[in-house]
């Protein structure tokens, strides 16, 4: 396992460096769309953990702080990504380990996250990472 350099919350007005990592993930979003999105996203509390390797950005993790009625203060990891040439090396892993102990700074309880199930890569990963399905994530458009 390679040990990341630096795992720490970007600054809000640094937010804009994960737009090339969340292209990867959403290429059929324009730019402009995401940097819109980002943007509003940070005035409803988003926050990002960055993964650092000899300061190069390698792999992100958007992350959401919330209170919910069945599971109480919660942290949700969003859109995790790690550069293709960097997986496999257990940065994941330590990515997901910093999340755990922020939420657990904050007074958080649990992790929740949504998974696509079509994502079969991204549900056994999580599975390893002890979450367990537990619901079904519905979406309507309203338009």
């Amino acid at each position: 396992m390679v040990t990341a350099t630096e795992i720490k919350l970007i600054p809000p007005d640094n937010l804009i460096s994960i737009i090339p990592l969340i292209q990867q993930l959403n290429p059929s979003v324009p730019e402009t769309t995401l940097k819109t999105r980002l943007e509003e996203m940070i005035t409803q509390g988003y926050q990002c953990a960055g993964l650092y390797n000899d300061d190069q950005l390698v792999g992100i993790c958007g992350l959401w702080i919330m209170t919910k009625f069945y599971v109480d203060k919660h942290i949700e990891p969003d859109n995790v990504f790690i550069l293709p040439e960097y997986r496999r090396l257990g940065f994941g892993k330590q990515l997901l380990e910093w999340v755990y102990d922020y939420g657990l700074s904050q007074g958080c309880v649990a992790s929740e996250l949504n998974c696509y199930v079509s994502n079969e890569t991204g549900n056994a990963f999580w599975e390893r990472e002890g979450f367990a399905k537990i619901g079904y994530h519905y979406q309507k458009p309203l338009e």
